[in-house]
């Protein structure tokens, strides 16, 4: 077959007018699928590809260009998107699926225990997608090994059903607005723009609030101007950030710091991060699309998020990693993870010893284009 894989490549189907994809999940998941819906909307250039997700994909993704034609916010449903299940509300939307009569369905979302069953009541004509061994088999399989990385696991599934790889990471495309709203938030006075991400879902992946401040006053010593951002629970970080940077008291008057935690729509945020000279961040939604948008970053990662999550290439991306391998609080082995070992109940950071002098370090050095 012509095209680069990862994997095998199987066969192309005939007669696909419509497909479905299924991921859930946050930003950084969305991402994740972004190159795989590209080599499908390639390989299958008369078909309209419909992302099966959530609010905020529908809300990232509306007017915007690129492969997927529409979002379908998927109900609450178990192992597939968090909430109260309601079980009306999901057979209806089977039977609204069922009705755009899918030829292709394909599941990017997980190991197939709850996603693959789900697929199913799609009763689209042809399925594809990840499957441990208890899980429900599909028409094609890739088998679900936990240590591989999101992006390239998504291109190996649709590799499977003859679409060969476009990009092996994910762009997005940015709008006019959105460049013009993040670019009237810049400082045109500052050395450059250092936009700081420090949330995370999991509370182990997030690098302590104290460090990213040692980073801010680093950056606004050199008069950088430093903006903070995220959603409305990461606000007391961005708080804490812009004080512990204050009190290390710069005095460079072309520096300065501010969060906008809580305070930005995502396309809003996109346009901070479209204009960013880099972005710093833990592995989180903001810096999977920070890059997509083309900026360089400095990702924060434990090193088994690293594996599955971190960016494949290092001219316009660097990581910094925790090679921490036991919960520092009960000592339990945290290099098994998913469904292979018990989750402990602690949650202390995982990144604690990286150093804030480094990273800023590597963002210098990405905004020098070195």
């Amino acid at each position: 077959m012509d095209g680069t894989y990862v994997g095998a490549a199987g066969a192309r189907l005939e007669g696909i007018g419509r497909i479905a994809v299924l991921r859930g999940g946050g930003l950084g998941d969305l991402m994740f699928a972004v190159p795989a819906c590209e080599a499908l909307a390639a390989a299958y250039p008369e078909a309209a590809l419909t992302l099966l997700g959530t609010p905020a994909h529908a809300e990232l993704l509306a007017g915007r260009p690129g492969p997927v034609d529409e979002v379908v916010v998927v109900p609450p449903a178990p192992g597939v998107r968090p909430g109260e299940e309601d079980p009306q509300a999901l057979a209806a939307f089977f039977r609204r699926m069922r009705e755009r009569e899918f030829d292709l369905a394909v599941q990017v979302h997980g190991g197939g225990r709850n996603s693959n069953p789900f697929l199913l009541e799609l009763g689209a004509r042809h399925t594809v997608g990840t499957r441990t061994e208890d899980a429900a088999a599909l028409e094609r399989n890739l088998p679900y090994v936990y240590h591989q990385h999101e992006m390239l696991r998504a291109l190996e599934v649709v590799g499977l059903v003859g679409a060969p790889v476009r990009s092996p990471e994910a762009r997005l495309a940015v709008t006019p607005a959105e460049r013009e709203a993040g670019a009237e938030l810049r400082d045109e006075a500052a050395a450059g723009l250092l936009v700081l991400h420090p949330g995370a879902t999991d509370p182990r992946r997030r690098w302590p609030a104290e460090r990213f401040a040692e980073l801010a006053a680093l950056a606004e010593g050199e008069g950088w101007q430093v903006l903070v951002v995220g959603d409305g629970s990461d606000a007391p970080a961005g708080e804490e950030i812009v004080s512990g940077a204050r009190s290390r008291g710069s005095r460079n008057p072309r520096g300065s710091v501010a969060s906008l935690a809580g305070a930005l729509s995502l396309s809003a945020l996109m346009g901070v991060l479209a204009e960013a000279d880099v972005m710093v961040g833990n592995d989180s939604g903001p810096r999977h699309l920070a890059a997509a948008a083309g900026t360089a970053t400095v990702g924060l990662y434990w090193v088994g998020n690293c594996i599955s999550a971190g960016p494949l290439g290092r001219g316009r991306h660097r990581v910094h990693l925790s090679w921490v391998t036991r919960c520092p609080e009960c000592g339990v082995d945290v290099t098994q993870v998913g469904w292979t070992a018990d989750r402990c109940a602690h949650d202390p950071s995982y990144l604690t010893a990286i150093a804030p002098e480094p990273v800023w370090a590597d963002a210098r050095a990405l905004a020098a284009g070195r």
